[in-house]
């Protein structure tokens, strides 16, 4: 069981980006007066704690393990993580769950201003994939456990795998900040009746026109899209 992360100070500023929810009081008195630019570029990075942006960071990841592992069993499974940030959800999973393969689709670029608005195109990110996979190795997960894959270059050139997996994941993501619909011919390659896509959506009802079968676990009424998480299986497209 992890019961603390390690992360250097460029890490803590890319977990921070990924996840405002962490951010101190002062920290949003600090992006207010003095706006978002200069709130992502340099109080982001040497206005914070790293140790108590990890203590915070696990504390939710934990969080988020607990809530789905009282609906899914992740040994020996093959995982689809889609925009996972730095991955602390899988870091977990990993050492909870017994033979696990992650497979990660995540952007390289830090965009100057966070916005966090609704992205047709996919154009905002907040992540640096060797920081991602040193954050990985150097909390304890083998580096055979997982592989990275850049979306702006692997996805386009059809880099990514088409394998069937067992569970999809994409937590604050997928249909959460950009449209599902940006991975649906991928998803008709590598989803059978039996793969499990979780994610947070506003509108469930949505994919019941792609999916038999629709299960709402969370209501996420504390965040800005009050969204729904769900678990969906049996896709029918």
């Amino acid at each position: 069981m992890i019961k603390n992360i390690h992360l250097n100070r460029d890490i803590a500023q890319l977990i921070l980006l990924q996840r405002i929810e962490l951010l101190s009081p002062f920290l949003k008195r600090v992006r207010k007066i003095l706006g978002r630019y200069f709130f992502t570029n340099f109080a982001s990075k040497y206005f914070i704690s790293p140790k108590l942006i990890g203590t915070k960071y696990l504390a939710f990841m934990l969080s988020e393990y607990s809530l789905l592992s009282k609906n899914l069993n992740f040994d020996n499974k093959n995982i689809l993580s889609i925009g996972g940030g730095m991955c602390g959800l899988e870091l977990i999973i990993n050492s909870k769950s017994k033979d696990c393969f992650f497979s990660i689709i995540e952007k390289n670029y830090i965009s100057k201003k966070i916005t966090y608005g609704w992205d047709n195109q996919n154009k905002e990110a907040y992540n640096n994939l060797k920081l991602l996979e040193f954050f990985l190795i150097n909390n304890g997960m083998n580096k055979k456990s997982f592989k990275i894959y850049d979306y702006d270059y692997d996805y386009n050139f059809d880099q990514i795998p088409e394998k069937k997996f067992d569970f999809i994941i994409s937590l604050y993501s997928l249909d959460y900040h950009y449209d599902f619909n940006l991975y649906l011919d991928y998803f008709k390659k590598i989803l059978n009746k039996d793969t499990r896509l979780i994610f947070d959506t506003i509108r469930p009802d949505y994919f019941k026109t792609m999916f038999q079968n629709i299960e709402i676990i969370d209501s996420m009424q504390s965040t800005v899209h009050k969204s729904k998480r769900v678990i969906c299986s049996n896709f029918i497209l």
